[in-house]
């Protein structure tokens, strides 16, 4: 009985540590990680309380004055040595109570200035989206690929220990000389210390995707790369003007920069209307202080724009509006500059992309054995083995490095003009 319950429990801690190894690895394909950067990034999070922010704003653009009241008591009577009395025989008091009017369309318009500012937050918000994910879907391909590369250096690892070991055995037996022993584990380590760098370039970009998706740190990522990507439509078949359009209709930059014109035409007018003074209405009520007793009367107060009549802000919103323009025609054309560039790049990509042979890289195990088998029946040289083993490597890992930036291109078309293009 206790030796079943001891079978019961390791295999329950078994199966706990499974689930846990388990939990604390990711598979993630782009569209999952987009999904978790939506909804955890901390950036994107903060600029969405910043939406807010602004809208609070609204409401206090809406709000009206708050009365003024004003009471005066007679403090201290002398004749009746009493404090603060307020009877009609011995005391005196007074009261008045005062609301400011805004004039103008005062309240109007800052109310359309704070809506405008909302839409100036919720285009920032949109254009920081923007970045991050062209940063996401960047460092997401740059991973994979990077991850593919590693593969390959372990692979060749795996298939050079091997012959090392093969190669140690012979040497006891005379059939190889030293010297080749010694450029196989050369080429080993070499391998070896080159995958490590490798491997410290992915940790970093894993860092990154973390980051931006608000993944835990101990989590382990694998990636996962939907194969229909990499065969959608070439950039050729896109005219360069459908991509220039889409940019000029999409990107939040150019929105922002619009609407920041509108900010300050609207603030314009807020400040042309803020040079007519504002008047205040009150009522006031004196016991014995004033005449007749038991008085009541009616007051006005409006300021005499005799020497401000709010000049200064004036002029701030009018060169606001001018470099706001100048503002939106350097947008403008940092957005043709960008589309241009980036599209003659994904260009070439592709074009260099559709010359390599997509045979090429497809089995690798196939390849190696067959270097390995002949270079064992002396059909070539050590050197020429080492050659081609390298060639083999150096070229494998240029095709991942050749897709990485291929598919980054691509995001990166995805970026400049505003839309999911790809």
């Amino acid at each position: 009985m206790i030796r079943v319950f001891s079978w019961l429990i390791l295999f329950w801690a078994l199966t706990a540590a499974t689930a846990f190894a388990q939990r604390d690895t990711l598979s993630l394909n782009l569209n999952q990680a987009e999904s978790l950067f939506l909804r955890n990034n901390f950036e994107l999070l903060a600029s969405n309380y910043e939406i807010d922010q602004a809208k609070a704003e609204i409401i206090t653009a809406k709000l009206f004055e708050n009365p003024t009241l004003e009471y005066e008591n007679l403090f201290y009577n002398k004749d009746t040595k009493k404090f603060l009395q307020t009877s009609y025989a011995h005391g005196q008091y007074s009261g008045s109570i005062f609301q400011l009017f805004k004039l103008a369309g005062k309240r109007n318009k800052n109310i359309k200035l704070a809506q405008t500012g909302v839409k100036m937050a919720e285009y920032e918000y949109f254009d920081l989206i923007r970045t991050l994910k062209f940063e996401l879907v960047n460092t997401f391909y740059k991973s994979y690929f990077a991850a593919q590369s590693v593969k390959v250096y372990q692979e060749q690892i795996s298939s050079t220990a091997q012959l090392a070991k093969a190669y140690d055995l012979q040497l006891k037996t005379g059939n190889v000389a030293a010297k080749d022993v010694i450029r196989i584990k050369s080429l080993l380590i070499n391998l070896k210390a080159e995958q490590a760098g490798l491997m410290n370039e992915l940790e970093d970009y894993y860092k990154d995707l973390k980051l931006l998706c608000g993944i835990n740190a101990a989590t382990s990522i694998t990636l996962v790369l939907d194969e229909a990507m990499l065969k959608s439509p070439t950039v050729d078949k896109i005219p360069y003007q459908a991509l220039l359009d889409s940019a000029r209709a999409n990107r939040a930059d150019l929105k922002l920069a619009k609407t920041n014109l509108l900010y300050n035409e609207r603030n314009l007018k807020l400040q042309k209307a803020m040079a007519i003074p504002d008047i205040e209405i009150g009522l006031s009520y004196d016991l014995k202080g004033n005449y007749p007793e038991k008085y009541t009367g009616l007051g006005i107060k409006i300021p005499i724009p005799l020497f401000s009549r709010n000049q200064g802000e004036i002029k701030k919103a009018q060169i606001g509006i001018t470099a706001a323009d100048v503002n939106i025609k350097k947008q403008e054309a940092l957005l043709e500059n960008e589309v241009f560039n980036s599209y003659k790049t994904a260009l070439r990509n592709e074009k260099l992309y559709a010359e390599i042979d997509p045979a090429f890289g497809t089995d690798f195990n196939t390849l190696i054995s067959g270097l390995i088998k002949n270079f064992k029946a002396r059909n070539i040289s050590l050197i020429e083995f080492l050659d081609l083993y390298d060639a083999y490597k150096e070229n494998t890992l240029q095709l991942n490095k050749l897709q990485s930036e291929r598919m980054s291109t691509r995001a990166e078309l995805n970026y400049v003009t505003g839309s999911n293009i790809f």
